[in-house]
């Protein structure tokens, strides 16, 4: 399918293949009325964010839990005095009522007991019971591994918020529009995301790949250049390694990162609390576009919409934009078992060239590699029903970029528009796929620093 843009800075491009995971959205009801301010702070305090963000040991993960909590239980409470003073309130009912089994969990049994009473209850449907428990003794596995001071109050602590908003959004179904930005208010779903990843990453393990980039790009994108970031995509839990692996040094990539994002983030019961958090360009993958013949015209018209909302986010400038153009997780190599990067479909990588040309604003295009498959590895193959069973593992996770490609300089010799299209999409992705190499061999075969090449300096900025 192609989409055509009529504006002055139109690109003819076709339907982005790609999608990148681990955000997931939820259901955010504000408070709409400014009086509503001396009840409830919306967002939680420069205090609150940096103590525990900064922090990988145990008991900072549970402050920052407890926090989430107060402040979503806080909001609740306000909204109900406000109420009883006659006032009026743009607060969703569903907010209010919504049962606090897993909030008011203080124990391994009390989760597992509220999870049956849920079901039982007829709030969880008994696949969606199933996975939340499966998912519970993978991530007590995970934390409990890592050897955490109070890594069980940590379990706890982080699955009580995380069961919680599953049984909300069961509840009350969030609907991702085309661009979804990260709710920070009330409810703190970007701090939420990373409470929960954080435990799950071996901080002593992981690296930075030419760290340096990463600040020339906020460099750029606060002086109106756009960004895209071309990367291969391993996990549902890579937006929030981007951003925990940078916090230290850039916390302002993480927070401002648009994530091309295929539609099972956005529909999974148990992944959606998670994409919440970030934001999102959310697109139906090339990968999924048949699966249900009768929802092909639909998902054509979403993606249409989606596009044209990156193109005009893109007009606008100061965009950073990333998109794992494979249209999906790599997978293992089935013969041998070893991890790569997937590759590229040089079409995406083509569209998302055009659009930044013809934005109007300057733009820059860089290769990104990660390496995180072990946090949250996907199903061996590509499934079609939604509801994957998930792992969860404690592990050393990487991140890469390297300095930006120029398409004219690459292509220079290229005879057609077509040769050009498929030498500038390799050339991105054996840049991917070296950093790549050079992270597998600092984490995988624990040469830590030392794997660092000539292209590829390898650092842990948090240190």
């Amino acid at each position: 399918m192609t989409l055509t843009f009529s504006s002055s800075s139109a690109a003819t491009v076709a339907v982005a293949a790609a999608t990148v995971t681990s955000s997931v959205r939820v259901p955010v009801y504000p408070l709409a009325s400014p009086s509503l301010t001396g009840f409830v702070s919306f967002r939680l305090t420069a205090k609150k964010l940096l103590s525990p963000l900064r922090s990988r040991g145990g008991g900072a993960s549970v402050r920052a839990m407890s926090e989430l909590v107060q402040d979503k239980k806080s909001s609740a409470e306000a909204s109900i005095a406000f109420n009883d003073a006659g006032e009026s309130s743009n607060t969703t009912p569903s907010e209010l009522n919504h049962s606090r089994t897993f909030l008011d969990a203080r124990s391994e049994q009390d989760l597992l007991s509220g999870i049956k009473k849920e079901a039982e209850a007829g709030r969880l449907p008994a696949n969606v019971a199933s996975g939340m428990e499966e998912l519970y003794w993978n991530y007590k596995y995970a934390v409990l591994s890592g050897g955490a001071s109070r890594a069980e109050e940590t379990v706890i602590s982080n699955m009580s918020v995380a069961f919680d908003r599953m049984l909300l959004g069961v509840e009350d179904p969030y609907t991702f529009s085309p661009y979804h930005k990260a709710v920070r208010e009330p409810f703190d779903y970007y701090l939420f995301v990373h409470t929960y990843i954080r435990p799950l990453i071996d901080f002593k393990n992981s690296y930075v790949g030419n760290a340096s980039i990463f600040s020339e790009l906020e460099d750029k994108i606060r002086q109106g250049q756009n960004i895209i970031l071309i990367s291969n995509h391993q996990s549902e839990a890579d937006p929030a390694v981007i951003s925990l692996l940078l916090e230290a040094q850039s916390p302002f990539i993480g927070e401002n990162i648009k994530c091309v994002a295929g539609d099972r983030v956005i529909t999974d019961p148990l992944c959606k609390p998670f994409s919440m958090g970030r934001n999102l360009i959310c697109v139906y993958s090339k990968k999924h576009m048949n699966d249900d013949p009768e929802l092909v015209d639909m998902k054509r018209k979403a993606n249409t919409r989606s596009l044209k909302e990156m193109a005009t986010m893109l007009r606008s400038g100061g965009q950073l934009i990333w998109i794992a153009p494979s249209g999906g997780r790599d997978r293992p190599n089935p013969s041998t078992g070893e991890w790569f990067p997937a590759p590229f479909d040089s079409s995406s990588v083509d569209n998302m060239r055009r659009l930044v040309e013809h934005s109007g604003a300057p733009g820059h295009i860089y290769p990104m590699s990660l390496l995180c498959y072990d946090i949250m590895p996907p199903p061996p193959q590509v499934e079609k029903e939604i509801g994957e069973k998930r792992l969860v593992g404690f592990h050393g996770t990487g991140l890469s970029i390297a300095p930006e490609i120029s398409f004219s300089d690459v292509t220079a010799d290229c005879k057609n528009p077509n040769e050009a299209k498929e030498v500038y999409s390799q050339a991105l992705y054996n840049s991917v796929n070296e950093q790549y190499q050079t992270l597998n061999s600092a984490i995988k075969h624990r040469r830590g620093v030392e794997a660092s090449t000539s292209t590829v300096s390898l650092s842990q900025p948090w240190n």
